[in-house]
């Protein structure tokens, strides 16, 4: 009936950071990229940590796993990170138990996202978590939760308007050049990054801008090409990126750089710009904000811009937590199961031996498929017992009991 044995839950934390208390440039620190994440799964069996994954956006870092204390997970998050065990300690949030469950349910949701509702947030966990899985360090009780988390957030975008509107990073971006440009359409604007941000920035750049005088250029050119090709604009190859970023006067930034791809020399005696990194950690070197001729934007200003939208977004919070605390229950009521296993495999292996003893044999038709079928049908309604009443024992005894007096005609 289940695959494994009962869990313990209260081993199961969550330790992060995210934009509440630390700042874009605190948490580019913190960040985890592909590399450094495949190392955790290197460095994992030294920490005696067997089930985790890592979710790492521009808003938070976060590790949730099964671990002897939260502390163990965060020196393994914090082995492949740029700052200190103790700042993280220091910033850190830490959950368990049902706490951390519920926190990635409303992470999931939008709920905890720097610009409310925003969605963005599903389709990195789905790519953390299968990483994680793909090396085997998902199991049975986290991909149940996961699960349960990607459900109740395809119920909360479904059912309310949570996630309503145009409202996000990207639209912000757009936002704030509408605000703070004037004659737009005359104007260069270089797009560096053509990854999930960098697209849904180029689609808005078109839709609500009204501008195709775009260049796109991508590190692997092919998908710079392939989105020119589709919205009608134009692309360059890496190696012409300096050029370029001389001649823009709006470049946006969506790499996913270890280290600074904008320095400020490659800016400081150039036109009049303005800069938006989406990036953390920082694409573009801070400094460069100190040029006379450069606004350099990034997401936390960005996360600020409010509208209409947003509090329409604020009313559906109460609908959202309903529908989070209902898939919360349902998983509540899984696990509980989860602790009888033992008690329901025992029971069927006993019924088995029970079936093939030469002191029963009279007492039914000995038929192994007609058996086995009985056998599971009484786990079943044992399963079903156990989850409404708690006598324990007695459910073992009225199962073996009704299947010698039943029989198997």
């Amino acid at each position: 009936m289940f695959s494994q044995g009962p869990i313990d839950f209260s081993k199961f934390f969550i330790a992060g950071i995210n934009y509440k208390k630390t700042d874009a440039s605190i948490r580019g620190q913190f960040a985890i990229n592909k590399e450094a994440y495949a190392n955790l799964f290197l460095s994992a069996p030294l920490y005696n940590v067997k089930e985790f994954f890592v979710l790492s956006t521009c808003n938070r870092t976060e590790i949730y796993g099964f671990a002897d204390d939260s502390l163990t997970l965060s020196k393994l998050l914090c082995s492949q990170t740029e700052a200190s065990i103790d700042l993280f300690c220091e910033m850190a949030y830490v959950k368990n138990g049902i706490d951390a469950a519920e926190h990635l349910f409303e992470v999931a949701a939008g709920l905890d996202s720097q610009i409310l509702g925003d969605y963005e947030i599903i389709g990195q966990i789905k790519t953390a978590v299968k990483f994680s899985k793909e090396h085997g360090f998902i199991n049975v009780f986290t991909e149940r939760l996961v699960n349960a988390v990607l459900q109740s957030s395809k119920s909360i975008k479904t059912n309310t308007e949570l996630s309503g509107g145009t409202v996000s990073v990207s639209f912000a971006a757009v936002q704030y050049i509408k605000e703070n440009i004037a004659d737009i359409a005359d104007k260069k604007i270089l797009l560096l990054g053509t990854g999930k941000i960098g697209r849904n920035t180029c689609k808005n750049l078109v839709d609500y801008l009204g501008t195709k005088n775009i260049i796109l250029i991508n590190r692997t050119e092919e998908k710079a090409a392939s989105l020119a090709k589709e919205l009608g604009l134009q692309f360059a190859p890496a190696g012409e990126m300096a050029e370029h970023i001389d001649a823009a006067d709006i470049i946006l930034v969506a790499t996913n750089s270890a280290e600074p791809i904008i320095e400020k020399s490659h800016v400081e005696n150039s036109t009049q710009k303005l800069i938006i990194d989406f990036s953390i950690p920082y694409n573009v070197e801070v400094t460069a904000q100190n040029l006379p001729n450069i606004t350099l934007v990034n997401v936390d200003e960005l996360s600020k811009i409010k509208d209409e939208t947003l509090h329409k977004r604020l009313a559906e919070v109460p609908r959202a937590k309903a529908i989070i605390a209902e898939h919360i229950a349902e998983f509540i009521e899984w696990y509980q199961m989860r602790k009888h296993v033992p008690v329901l495999k025992a029971v069927k292996t006993k019924l088995k031996e029970i079936h093939t003893s030469p002191l029963f044999i009279p007492l039914y038709n000995h038929n192994n498929s007609r058996a086995d079928e009985k056998i599971q049908r009484i786990i079943n309604s044992m399963a079903s017992k156990m989850k409404t009443q708690n006598q324990k024992g007695c459910h073992y005894i009225e199962a073996i009991n009704e299947f010698i007096t039943t029989g198997t005609n």
